[in-house]
């Protein structure tokens, strides 16, 4: 048990970049592409922050095929979810259905941490899932390898209470700086904005924009 723990907590802070951020309108997902194994990389533009629904989404850091199931399971719940209450799964439930899963799993875990994010009813929201189930929510937090370095821009600029963009800036810088000073998180990154009106990953000339502006 002590040798499978060890493992978990390892995997999970080996590669990868993603930040979640709660803004007034709705909330920024992002991660980077690089996907490694060890010191090889074995991708170089993975797929990191998945939709769920239109208003809900989510990002992966650890084992992928461990994370990928969680997104298929959570996403077919949410199909069933919202055919059998005729609403969107509320976006704390999606994150405990994620936490359930961990922790059932736990004997034998999945190595694997969770950003959960999106808008309901009651406004917008962003949860981080440790691979044994633990849930917190959060208004900015990062996981991966790049962590460190991210949260050296997300807590320099990042203030509650504005919107998505002025926000977004923040978030684009603090993914390419994780890129350029974590071996295993680089390539490219992925921006998804979600609001109560739509799901919309940012184009590659949009992100290029954002690191040049110099407004924030």
């Amino acid at each position: 048990m002590s040798s499978q723990n060890n493992a978990v907590n390892e995997l999970v802070l080996k590669g990868t970049t993603t930040i979640g951020v709660v803004c007034t309108d709705g909330v920024i997902l992002a991660s980077d592409t690089r996907v490694t194994m060890g010191y090889y990389i074995a991708h170089k533009f993975g797929k990191k922050v998945y939709k769920v629904d239109e208003h809900l989404g989510m990002t992966i850091a650890g084992t992928v095929a461990d994370a990928q199931k969680v997104v298929d399971i959570l996403t077919a719940n949410a199909k069933l979810y919202k055919i059998n209450m005729n609403r969107p799964m509320p976006v704390v439930s999606a994150a405990r259905l994620v936490a359930t899963i961990l922790f059932n799993n736990r004997y034998v875990p999945l190595s694997t941490q969770v950003l959960v994010g999106g808008v309901d009813e009651t406004g917008p929201h962003v949860f981080n899932l440790d691979p044994y189930g633990s849930l917190m929510e959060e208004k900015v937090v990062s996981t991966g390898s790049g962590s460190p370095v991210a949260y050296g821009i997300l807590e320099d600029k990042y203030r509650e209470g504005l919107p998505i963009k002025e926000v977004l800036p923040t978030i684009a810088k603090a993914v390419n700086a994780a890129m350029k000073r974590d071996v295993a998180s680089g390539n490219s990154y992925n921006i998804i904005v979600i609001n109560a009106n739509s799901y919309k990953e940012l184009t590659e000339q949009e992100k290029s924009e954002l690191l040049f502006n110099r407004g924030n």
